[in-house]
């Protein structure tokens, strides 16, 4: 109701410009790994502003890429000459330098601060907010990038608007978790540019600057409380650049901060109202949790409604726009390319022979399942990484199910890039669509400390399982089935799929969510690792991993599954072998000390 209400009163901001590209994301399969940034995040909120109906397409601008002219008012010549090097982008962004196609990378990048340019021009123009889906870039100084920025948006925007004549002041409201040390060196030397923000470490010196240090776990009203006294200290702007940073929230992977989403937007709000009628850029900064998204379209809530209405826990972006997708793609008919076509395809389309083996699932061709996977965005994504000259085979597999494989060359040799085996299914009753194997594979890609390998990979793998697991489940609809089930052989394939998929065995599910609960806070790949090893123990038993079926139906499960689920949690404890041991015999431990203070 309250959104039909919004509606009827309209926005106060309909023509609010928002700056977006599909290839804001980053080519890295790695990225996002460590730290847990959504390398999708501007996706999923162009795509939930536009499916929930509160934008339209007109409100959404392309950015062009920024132009080296304007980073080297900004930056370093010697700075910039690095950044031709993988070495160089691989150290910013906490990657392999293998893993670093940088042209592609620095497309990215560019495509970001381009968009900063362009939306502070207009901002000037309209004297009004406009939103920029990427950037916020503050940790890149003159001479340094670090932080996952590689260059300096806001700096680069500032430098070119002086540039064109623009002599008003500038102020930038930092407010990410993280200090602005690179905003503030580059801007150092500007008179009329003044930095606030609100972090939880210090940063360096600048003169026209004010940083308000907030403990750790700052919860909405400690955070609301110091923002109100830096916007009464925030001298009056000609033009505000503000990084509504998403990693405040409680449980970001390096925020260490304790907003809840409504915190958040109160923050947006109160900025909203200070910048009244006054030309802002509005910028994502960081974000490490999976509600980072969230915070972002809530910015733009907040611009575009004053509203604090929440975005619910089960709203879905991606989902909603494959399906979408899904839809558009049954009323069309891809045409065969002439290359793809020979004389038994044609046979079969004059009606002078079966067609057998060509349709996977009875339903899908080669060249729809290749259109597909260019919908979707899957071998842009490829093609991003190095690989071309796509193709699609279909047979079945020898274990039973149908196979299709994605392959594609790289300096002349071809690779199978993704592989799945699916087949139709009875599991708890009802009729799935089951993942006997899916393999999705960079085999250019090599293994390191920094990815290390898990058990049961031959190579790194692509980091396209949301957008290959969201196709299945638009197969599964295709097909009429109530779901998808497959069944985890490792802790890490449970993990990545737990938002969506559950154990059919609701005592199976107690004991996962109680591993995850007890010893979640481990990386992946160490507790993937010692699961394999046998080092975590159940009630002080070895465990040993239980390949089980997990399923996603699309009705519930039932409050019956429930209450078991939480009857196993309860009973059970996870910990590591050895550790409680150590722990009691510490020197702290036996002399009764508390947990040291930080």
């Amino acid at each position: 109701m309250l959104l039909a209400k919004l509606r009827r009163l309209g926005a106060l901001d309909r023509r609010l410009p928002i700056w977006y590209d599909p290839e804001y994301r980053l080519p890295l399969t790695a990225f996002g790994r460590h730290t847990g940034l959504n390398p999708r995040r501007a996706d999923l909120v162009a795509w939930y502003l536009l499916e929930w109906g509160w934008l339209a397409q007109s409100n959404f601008r392309a950015p062009a890429r920024v132009r080296y002219q304007d980073i080297a008012r900004a930056h370093t010549t010697e700075y910039l000459e690095a950044l031709a090097h993988q070495e160089t982008l691989a150290r910013v962004f906490g990657v392999d330098p293998w893993d670093v196609p940088v042209d592609e990378v620095m497309h990215s990048v560019r495509l970001a601060c381009g968009g900063t340019v362009a939306a502070a021009l207009e901002a000037i123009a309209r004297r009004g907010p406009a939103v920029n889906l990427a950037g916020g870039f503050h940790h890149a100084g003159p001479n340094f990038g670090a932080g996952l920025c590689p260059i300096n948006d806001i700096a680069i925007a500032v430098a070119a608007l002086r540039h064109r004549g623009f002599s008003g002041r500038v102020v930038v409201l930092d407010l990410d978790a993280h200090a602005p040390d690179g905003t503030m060196a580059c801007l150092a030397g500007d008179p009329m540019a003044w930095v606030g923000a609100l972090s939880g470490n210090a940063s360096g010196p600048m003169a026209n600057a004010d940083l308000r240090l907030l403990p750790p776990d700052a919860d909405d009203a400690t955070y609301l409380a110091a923002l109100r006294s830096l916007l009464a200290a925030m001298p009056r702007p000609d033009l505000a650049f503000v990084i509504a940073g998403g990693d405040v929230l409680a449980g970001d992977h390096l925020g260490g901060f304790a907003l809840t989403l409504d915190g958040a937007r109160r923050r947006d709000l109160a900025v909203v109202k200070a910048l009244s009628r006054v030309p802002s850029v509005w910028l994502p900064g960081g974000g490490y949790h999976d509600d980072a998204w969230r915070v972002l379209a809530g910015t733009v809530l907040a611009l575009l409604w004053r509203t604090r209405r929440p975005i619910e826990a089960g709203d879905d972006p991606m989902a909603v726009r494959y399906i979408r997708l899904a839809r558009r793609l049954r009323r069309q008919q891809p045409f065969s390319r002439r290359d793809d076509t020979d004389f038994d395809d044609v046979a079969a389309d004059l009606g002078l022979a079966p067609a057998r083996g060509r349709l996977f699932l009875g339903v899908y061709s080669r060249e729809a399942l290749e259109y597909a996977f260019h919908r979707y965005g899957v071998l842009a994504f490829l093609e991003r990484r190095g690989y071309g000259y796509f193709r699609v085979a279909i047979d079945r597999a020898t274990s039973g199910g149908e196979r299709v494989r994605l392959l594609g060359q790289s300096e002349g040799t071809e690779h199978t890039l993704i592989e799945v085996v699916l087949e139709r299914l009875v599991v708890g009753g009802r009729e799935v669509l089951y993942v006997h194997w899916l393999s999705l594979r960079d085999p250019r890609a090599r293994f390191s400390d920094r990815r290390p390998q898990l058990p049961g990979q031959e190579v790194p793998g692509l980091g396209l399982a949301r957008e290959v697991t969201g196709m299945m489940r638009l197969v599964a609809d295709r097909l009429k089935v109530a779901g998808l089930a497959f069944r985890p052989a490792h802790y890490h394939t449970a993990y990545v799929s737990r938002a969506q998929f559950r154990f059919l065995d609701p005592a199976r599910q107690g004991r996962f969510e109680a591993l995850l609960r007890d010893l979640g806070s481990r990386s992946v790949v160490e507790l993937s690792h010692r699961l394999a090893g046998g080092e975590v123990l159940m009630n002080g038993v070895r465990y040993e991993w239980e390949p089980s079926e997990m399923v996603y139906f699309t009705d519930p499960l039932g409050k019956e599954y429930e209450l078991a689920v939480e009857a196993e949690r309860q009973g059970v404890r996870f910990t590591i072998a050895g550790e409680m041991e150590a722990a009691a015999a510490s020197p702290a431990a036996a002399q009764g000390e508390g947990r040291p203070s930080a």
